[in-house]
């Protein structure tokens, strides 16, 4: 038992696991930020354009049978579910990136090789050699 204990608070320890519940916390934020984007943002301008205040009601088809038995197809609420995910790609990426970029190392110039006075006997010596 306490070598499974051990085992496990290695596995807690390590960077990866630390790493993942970060990165789940992150997503859950960033996921918030854009549910409000959308709310507040996006649904507007669509009620503007389409005169619905959401996608949701957008492309709804009702099938029914008898008066009870009703079936509702709404693209309109895949469709918001769609870009919701493509704007949390998009937020997500656009993290990633950075922190790569902030993470790399900053490339210092190489300075110009200095021909030492050796080097440069031996390409007189051998431009001498080949003038022969």
């Amino acid at each position: 038992m306490k070598r499974f204990i051990k085992e496990f608070r290695d596995f807690i320890a390590t960077g990866n696991v630390i790493d993942l519940a970060v990165a789940v916390v992150l997503g859950a934020a960033v996921k918030a930020v854009i549910d409000r984007f959308m709310e507040a943002v996006v649904n507007p301008l669509i009620g503007a354009i389409v005169g619905k205040p959401n996608l949701d009601s957008f492309l709804t088809i009702t099938m029914r049978r008898g008066q009870e038995n009703e079936s509702i197809i709404s693209f309109g609420a895949v469709l918001t579910q769609v870009i919701n995910l493509v704007l949390v790609g998009l937020v997500l990426f656009l993290c990633v990136r950075t922190y790569n970029r902030l993470r790399r190392p900053k490339e210092e110039p190489t300075p110009e090789p200095t021909v030492s006075a050796e080097v440069g006997l031996l390409t007189e010596i051998r431009d001498a050699l080949r003038d022969r």
